[in-house]
């Protein structure tokens, strides 16, 4: 299998995985003084399908043990918590645009709809795709950067890591409308303050998956793209943003934070 030749610049690291090569290429420097390029991931590795949903795709956050918010946040999309009751929601109809769901009338007044039957089915779903993308198999990368991922321009396909993942630099998720990303962590996702997850070349939020064993953590005024599918909690700090989906299964905590829910 040949790779096509992407730049003249040495090459830091190569692997050689049963899903093809992987190559990541040195950072090189910018034209007529301009900051340095960002190091390049890029494999011959299967193109991978979106992990399909279901309902939880109409949920810009979704828990199993309830949301708790420091004012106010900004959700563009709907909310739900189950089987926690809706006292759990710690959230006000004015910081959400969508619909608030919740198994009892305990939910946030005046514009919480009871729904139990619509939440247990997105729970489902819910599960039902952290277990695909944690299935997902013949990754194309294992382990990149040792977990630490910040400062890379990441090309699409299948992620997996044994170990906790670090974004402390913005991140470059690079590739088409149609391609898909799926971040497999067995352990924590922690991304620092002020740093960014970026899309470039089209690529769209709806096909990017985080899914975690542990737990993730939003620093301060970061951004995040993509969903998150995590086994236990999701924690935003003040300010942070997401274009995404935060589908918990444990909790999910807000402060003054903008969330999004991208188009399917």
């Amino acid at each position: 299998m040949r790779l096509k030749t992407l730049s003249i610049v040495p090459i830091v690291a190569i692997s050689m995985l049963a899903a093809g090569t992987t190559v990541v290429s040195a950072a090189t420097p910018g034209h007529h003084g301009d900051a340095p390029r960002p190091p390049v991931v890029t494999a011959v590795a299967p193109a991978q399908a979106p992990v399909n949903l279901g309902t939880a795709g109409s949920f810009a956050i979704l828990t199993k043990s309830g949301i708790t918010d420091v004012p106010s946040s900004k959700i563009t999309g709907n909310v739900g918590a189950s089987p926690i009751t809706g006292a759990a929601i710690g959230l006000t109809c004015p910081e959400v645009t969508g619909t608030i769901y919740s198994v009892n009338a305990t939910g946030p007044l005046a514009c919480r709809v009871t729904a139990p039957s619509i939440l247990t089915t997105a729970v489902r779903d819910e599960e039902t795709a952290y277990t695909d993308a944690a299935g997902r198999t013949n990754p194309g990368f294992v382990n990149l950067g040792a977990g630490q991922i910040g400062g890379l321009t990441l090309a699409p396909g299948l992620y997996k890591w044994t170990s906790n993942v670090g974004i402390s630099k913005d991140v470059t998720l690079a590739g088409g409308a149609n391609d898909v990303f799926i971040f497999q962590i067995a352990g924590t996702l922690t991304q620092a303050s002020a740093t960014k997850v970026i899309l470039s070349g089209g690529a769209q939020a709806k096909n990017v998956f985080w899914q975690t064993a542990g737990g993730v953590a939003i620093g301060t005024t970061a951004h995040s793209e993509g969903t998150i599918l995590t086994k236990t909690m999701i924690a935003l700090n003040t300010g942070a943003s997401t274009n995404g989906r935060l589908l918990a299964q444990t909790q999910v905590t807000l402060q003054k934070n903008v969330v999004t829910a991208p188009v399917q």
